[in-house]
């Protein structure tokens, strides 16, 4: 991050997602994002001459390269190998014993030092999933503590979904519905006037339809994950790899809005709207093209059959990618005007 876009303005928001982790700081009169991705390649260390020669992000550890970043997909690739991910399904990846010592390298990565010494860093928590009832967050939520305080930083965990109402629902006085749509997990919340409401996750994401569209089609997650990013258009696929792809993003999304009618109806007798909120749909899933007319059609197929939620509008927030990241720096930016 170069000096000049660290202006004196601290607080920052840090979005941790299976996929990629995302910071946001205020810059005078705009914010600021940082990206990567959240993965690695371990390699030989015979590698190592080729690797400075491709100038890819890498460091060196236990008698291995560990790639990081970006550059590990396009490894992963080239080997026809899966990538290593330090989180699976949105928390810390059970087994992976290099998931700690890789996550510290890629949150400094976007973080860099703190701006000012014991500088409020708000970062992202899912809800715990409601189809994985055995998955505790609890672990989860403090290594990621425990990393953060380590840089310098001072940690507040804060839920997933909610950061995103805390960015795009501004003009609604904070009211809405938010999924987000991420690699590892779908994360929802329901929020009046910044009140939660509701919270869950399911553990199904992009990765879900990655793993599930590969073994449709005999091939491998990172290469339909590729397939995906270079321009899929879910609602014309013009491939049978696309075709696998935009059968599992439909499964994905009704298998979100049933669920979200299902907890809406626990929680209805308590919960009183009193006027329609909008839906803001986010994630790196909903930025594939043809994703919200997909999301759209199959949301109006469900409400035909009953939605217990008045929705105002659907609409994708307006950057998936850094919509949370940016709901956490507003509540960053407050603590420190506080």
């Amino acid at each position: 991050m170069d000096k000049d876009e660290r202006i004196e303005e601290p607080g920052v928001g840090l979005d941790i997602g299976t996929m990629n982790i995302v910071s946001a700081r205020q810059s005078g009169d705009r914010v600021v994002t940082h990206r990567i991705r959240d993965a690695f390649i371990d390699l030989d260390m015979a590698d190592k001459k080729t690797l400075r020669l491709s100038k890819v992000d890498y460091v060196e550890t236990d008698n291995q390269l560990i790639v990081i970043g970006d550059s590990a997909l396009s490894m992963a690739n080239l080997f026809k190998r899966e990538i290593r991910r330090p989180l699976s399904k949105g928390i810390i990846a059970p087994g992976e014993i290099s998931a700690q010592q890789v996550l510290s390298l890629l949150i400094y990565h976007v973080l860099k030092d703190p701006v000012v010494q014991g500088e409020h860093c708000f970062f992202s928590v899912p809800s715990a999933p409601i189809d994985l009832p055995d998955q505790d967050t609890t672990y989860h939520t403090e290594i990621f503590r425990k990393i953060i305080s380590e840089h310098g930083y001072e940690p507040h965990p804060v839920n997933e979904a909610m950061a995103i109402i805390y960015s795009q629902c501004a003009d609604a006085n904070f009211s809405g519905l938010s999924a987000s749509m991420g690699s590892g997990m779908c994360n929802v919340a329901l929020s009046y006037q910044t009140v939660q409401g509701m919270a869950f996750s399911l553990a199904r994401g992009g990765d879900w339809v990655d793993q599930h569209s590969a073994r449709a089609m005999g091939s491998t997650a990172a290469r339909m994950c590729t397939i995906k990013e270079k321009g899929v258009n879910l609602a014309e696929p013009k491939s049978r790899e696309e075709e696998a792809l935009s059968l599992h993003v439909r499964a994905l999304i009704r298998y979100c809005l049933e669920n979200i009618a299902v907890q809406f109806r626990k929680v209805q007798a308590t919960l009183d709207l009193p006027e329609p909120v909008p839906f803001v749909v986010s994630g790196g899933t909903s930025k594939a093209g043809g994703f919200m007319d997909v999301f759209k059609a199959e949301f109006s197929a469900i409400q035909q059959r009953g939605f217990p939620i008045e929705i105002s509008e659907i609409r994708q927030a307006r950057d998936p990618m850094t919509a949370v990241a940016e709901g956490l720096l507003v509540l960053a930016t407050e603590e420190h005007g506080s």
